[in-house]
């Protein structure tokens, strides 16, 4: 089994249930078990920035599939889930990207590992830092990437969400 990192978010109909539904799913993949995810966080747009503000969560992974199996099965979920393909970084229903996986480093077509923008992604280091401080990704901690950008942003760029992440939590505590 390896750990992999997933980075989720969602800017379009109902946000929350987009990611809650997503992490259900994730469930469901054969040969996948979810750790742990982190708080919620709303987010600025990152790339095209004129559309809503994003969701975005972390969650970590055992999986015993191969990074390329993974992207599949999580690409499978997203369809499931309504997306729909329209521009690059442009709104959507429900994103999944694979972030990191134990060691794994690969540079294809339809995935790279590290994720090739990680870090220079507030959205996307914060709640990863809450969840796993010490994952070393280019010879440096997500949480020390996280301080620096947050150092280097404007405050609201990337906060937490308290209320969706009550949400969260509530809909898997049963």
């Amino acid at each position: 089994m390896a750990e992999a990192a997933l980075g989720l978010g969602s800017n379009l109909g109902d946000r929350v249930g987009h990611l809650v539904a997503a992490l259900r799913a994730i469930e469901t993949i054969p040969g996948c078990f979810r750790v742990r995810s982190s708080s919620v966080y709303r987010t600025r747009p990152w790339g095209k920035t004129d559309q809503n503000d994003f969701l975005n969560l972390c969650a970590l992974i055992e999986t015993d599939l191969a990074p390329l199996d993974l992207l599949a099965a999580l690409k499978g979920i997203e369809r499931d889930l309504g997306r729909v393909e329209r521009e690059r970084w442009g709104p959507r229903e429900i994103d999944i990207d694979i972030l990191t996986m134990d060691g794994v480093t690969l540079e294809s077509d339809v995935l790279t590992l590290p994720h090739a923008r990680l870090t220079e992604r507030l959205f996307v280091l914060m709640p990863l830092a809450e969840i796993a401080p010490g994952l070393m990704v280019n010879g440096a901690s997500v949480k020390e990437m996280a301080r620096a950008l947050e150092a280097a942003g404007r405050p609201d760029d990337c906060v937490l969400d308290a209320d969706a992440s009550a949400t969260i939590r509530a809909a898997f505590a049963a």
